[in-house]
């Protein structure tokens, strides 16, 4: 069986060990943080751990460089191997110069993660139908080839590209929201009371705040170049919006929403959203499951937006438009009551 060493047990790298070992192969992992490490083995990542990057090394067909970003750098610089060596870094100009004198090196970077951080909340399905990139940089095409066959059979879709392309790319859908959504969180946050009003849309595009901030730091960091300029070029875009608005242009303000309006509904296929009102018990969730079993209905999205105190709430759910009068029925029929 192929043997892979997996340097750093985060959520991450627990993920794909999980997602590695129900591929066949055996997996030794290695963590400067022991409760990390302990974590690994509990959730079924690793078989076993190793006392030392070298010892997991042995034996090794794959490493996988799956710590913080500084980390993985520095591992880089040092690393002296024959062996196939890949990376999970959110930034990959940094990470190519550090690995270019390793002769099989793919630098990665899986588009997947929860708020949440440590292996405890690793999951196998982590990166099914996720974006993973793999930077073209000095790898080899044999390489590339047998980085994309693991990434695969983890569920993940390969995207091939430049590590200067993927740092400019994620900087833009990644890095800049996540910064906005911090500073967002803590605008309101000097409100006395604006957070306690807050409801679904704020959450909706907060959500990402609740990130850890010590993996994020370095990330931030690493890609500052890219991101400093788009966050500068956000501050030039908010004060257009602050003159627009301030001036009383109704027009220039609709046009602004509406441009948005119209590339947002390009990311996805049009849906029909159906509003469903949850009571305050138990048991609401699973007669919303029945009602989408008994319609046969393909869900695209849902999001559940509730009271700050309880109080039951609305679960929004988002379906094929031409499906969407089957999904009424069925969600009536069960007795539930539907927003108009």
């Amino acid at each position: 069986m192929p043997v892979a060493a997996l340097l750093g047990t985060g959520l991450i790298g627990a993920s794909i060990g999980i997602g590695l070992r129900s591929q066949g192969w055996i997996v030794v992992g290695w963590d400067p943080d022991e409760d990390a490490g302990k974590g690994a083995i509990r959730c079924g990542a690793v078989d076993r751990l190793a006392p030392s990057v070298d010892q997991a090394m042995t034996g090794a067909d794959l490493v996988v460089l799956a710590g913080p970003p500084v980390a993985i750098e520095e591992q880089l610089r040092t690393l002296d191997t024959e062996l196939l060596v890949t990376d999970v870094a959110g930034v990959k100009a940094p990470m190519v110069v550090a690995g270019r004198h390793l002769k099989h090196f793919v630098a990665g970077h899986p588009m997947a993660g929860r708020e949440s951080s440590g292996p405890a909340g690793a999951s196998g399905s982590l990166f099914r139908g996720a974006t993973w990139v793999l930077c073209t940089d000095n790898a080899r095409p044999a390489d590339l080839a047998a980085i994309e066959a693991i990434i695969t059979g983890l569920g993940a879709i390969p995207v091939l590209m430049d590590s200067a392309d993927h740092d400019a790319a994620v900087a833009a859908i990644s890095h800049l929201p996540q910064v906005v959504a911090s500073a967002l969180v803590n605008r309101v946050a000097r409100h006395p009371t604006a957070l306690d009003l807050a409801a679904g849309g704020f959450r909706d595009i907060t959500r990402i705040a609740l990130s850890d901030p010590g993996w994020w730091t370095d990330v931030l960091v690493e890609n500052r170049a890219a991101l400093g300029s788009l966050l500068r070029g956000l501050g030039e875009d908010l004060r257009v919006w602050a003159d627009l608005i301030e001036s009383e242009d109704r027009e220039g303000v609709g046009a602004e929403m509406l441009a948005a309006r119209t590339a947002r509904r390009s990311l996805s296929a049009p849906v029909a959203a159906v509003g469903v009102v949850l009571d305050d018990k138990p048991g609401e969730i699973a007669r919303v499951g029945h009602a989408l079993e008994t319609s046969g209905v393909d869900l695209r999205d849902l999001q559940l937006r509730h009271a700050t105190h309880g109080g039951g709430g609305v679960l929004t759910l988002s379906v094929k438009a031409v499906e969407a009068d089957r999904l009424k029925a069925a969600l009536t029929a069960d007795g539930f009551r539907l927003l108009d």
